[in-house]
């Protein structure tokens, strides 16, 4: 029995929209977007802390703020923003009612119930045990039992997704392959599987555990599965945020994949590769054999950089190349001068993806070397790092495809289009600069979780050099500068839903029109210089090479100076 439903063509883009599943995209976004600001709101409390000058807040307080900021960032506000990508990237993409929209909403119910149990749980102050909420240090069962109903809701969610490429594909709503931002967030949901499953796992018994029916969850097991949840949950992210690249470079310039074949590869790479990488927060740890640390940490971890690589190549190399068609073809890089700058959707993507990669990538690959790991164990390099890749790379991607979903999903006009212009950038550069003085203070020894780098008034206490108070300085300074980046998307998102002049809907028809086969297209050998498509991607590729080359150079020469030889 087919449901009856109905699709709207957004004049503006030429999308459709199945009536349920745009419901469902913006609910799950608004909530996101929610979760964004109450996160960013307790960053000040945590920012103004860890600055030594300031150190706001009392040990207890911080560390409930800290434990909150970091799921309701890194879990809540990202998780609820891909389920919206992921009913985005198939009833819309592939012109098709969503499957179960029944289903569906209740997935979205079990999530929102989940994140108010869970924040309620930290705000309470009894669980304050900070995003890892590792054993045996215990929270209140309803921290457990709210992160538990999320995932379920997100599995479920993730169920909704796969039923509605069925869908499409018996209905027949497209020819030949799905997409390749499909495909990418295909990627993304098959991930999401593997880690929504791994929380289950140890998040079960620690539950159990939590109202007396356990009496011990092993500590080695928890972190080593806990780990498959914390870690992957970035990989989710990842497949995610590059296949929003991969939109953007097609709504912002008309771009195709230099070879899409090369990029489907890619994003399998991820599949079976992407989630060793959860190890590297395991190699200091005894109890696991050298031989699982070497192997995860460096043979089949290098095919998911592998995997990065290509896409880092691809997607620029695309918009190079679709530039230099349109007669940009001036020196290296006039296709990247003469790119829409003013464009907050394209530009919050391309530093997203400069900052990912050079940032977050880099440093990434460093702590996944065993041997280097042991330099920046368990300081504030580790929330460096993952503000490069979750903030710089995940948020700023979101915050830039809000941007073109506003007038094209919410139909509404967007207000302070002159702070939307400036917006990514006081952003991205301000977490840009944040990123880089954490992982600088992290690489002289400053610890990753106490509120007191030094142990003020007790045995412990150690002065650290005046460079670490300097930049654990900037990281306050910087990080207010993100806060009021973040606080300018809020304004912007939240009043433009609202409050912004309304626009054209569309016409609205029971009937959905197929997405048509692309047609091939010539190749691009006809651009560039040398026998390169895209010299400009290249020249870019290779000053990658040389800085990663020397960072991690840099690195062992200064593990090289921690004990001498003889």
């Amino acid at each position: 029995m087919t449901v009856q439903t109905t699709y709207r063509t957004c004049p503006r883009s030429g999308l459709q929209f199945e009536a349920q599943a745009e419901s469902l995209m913006k609910i799950n976004a608004v909530t996101a977007v929610v979760a964004l600001l109450v996160g960013g709101l307790l960053a000040i409390g945590v920012v103004l802390t860890r600055w030594p000058a300031v150190h706001w807040l009392a040990a207890d307080t911080f560390y409930m703020v800290l434990t909150a900021h970091g799921i309701d960032m890194l879990i809540f506000w990202i998780i609820f923003f891909e389920v919206a990508v992921l009913y985005f990237a198939s009833s819309t993409l592939l012109r098709c009612r969503i499957a179960t929209p029944k289903i569906a909403w209740a997935a979205y119910v079990l999530m929102l119930v989940g994140a108010v149990m869970n924040n309620v749980a930290v705000f309470q102050g009894e669980s304050s045990v900070m995003m890892t909420s590792y054993v045996p240090m215990m929270a209140h069962w309803s921290f457990y039992l709210g992160i538990i109903l999320f995932a379920v809701g997100a599995l479920i969610a993730c169920a909704v997704f796969f039923g509605t490429l069925v869908v499409a594909k018996r209905e027949k709503t497209y020819e030949g392959s799905v997409p390749l931002v499909t495909f990418g967030a295909t990627t993304a949901a098959i991930i999401a599987v593997f880690t929504l499953l791994s929380g289950a796992i140890i998040l079960v018994p620690t539950f159990f555990q939590s109202i007396g029916l356990l009496d011990h969850v092993d500590p080695l097991i928890y972190r080593t599965i806990w780990w498959a949840l914390g870690h992957s949950s970035q990989q989710i992210n990842v497949a995610a945020h590059i296949s929003i690249w991969y939109a953007v470079a097609a709504i912002a310039f008309g771009a195709k994949p230099m070879s899409e074949r090369v990029s489907r590869g890619a994003f399998l790479l991820y599949i079976l590769f992407l989630q060793l990488a959860s190890a590297h927060h395991l190699l200091a740890d005894p109890g696991i054999s050298t031989e699982w640390k070497v192997v995860n940490t460096s043979y089949f971890m290098y095919f998911a950089v592998l995997a990065s690589m290509i896409h880092a190549l691809s997607i620029p190399g695309a918009m190079e190349v679709a530039q230099r068609a349109k007669g940009y073809n001036k020196g290296l890089f006039e296709w990247l001068r003469k790119a829409p700058w003013g464009n907050p959707t394209f530009s919050g993507v391309f530093i997203a993806l400069v900052g990912f990669g050079f940032l977050g990538g880099i440093s990434g690959v460093m702590m996944g070397t065993e041997q280097l790991n042991l330099l920046i164990h368990n300081t504030i390099y580790v929330p460096g790092h993952f503000h490069a890749t979750v903030v710089i790379g995940t948020t700023l991607t979101f915050m830039a495809l809000t941007y073109f979903l506003i007038p094209v999903l919410f139909k509404r006009e967007m207000i302070l289009p002159g702070l939307a212009k400036i917006q990514p950038y006081l952003f991205g550069f301000s977490m840009y600069f944040f990123s880089l003085v954490m992982m600088g203070a992290g690489t002289l020894g400053v610890s990753r979780r106490h509120w007191d780098m030094a142990f003020s008034g007790h045995a412990l206490a150690y002065e650290w050099p005046g460079a670490a108070y300097l930049m654990m300085g900037l990281v306050g300074i910087s990080g207010i500068v993100a806060i009021v980046g973040g606080a300018a998307y809020v304004l912007i998102t939240v009043g433009s839903v609202f409050f912004g002049k309304k626009l054209d809907a569309g016409a609205v028809s029971p009937r959905f029109t197929p997405v048509s086969r692309a047609a091939p297209t010539a190749a691009a050998q006809t651009y560039g210089s040398a026998g390169f498509v895209a010299p400009g991607t290249f020249v870019l590729a290779m000053f990658f090479l040389v800085s990663f080359v020397l960072y991690y150079f840099v690195n062992w020469k200064y593990l090289s100076q921690l004990w001498g030889l003889s």
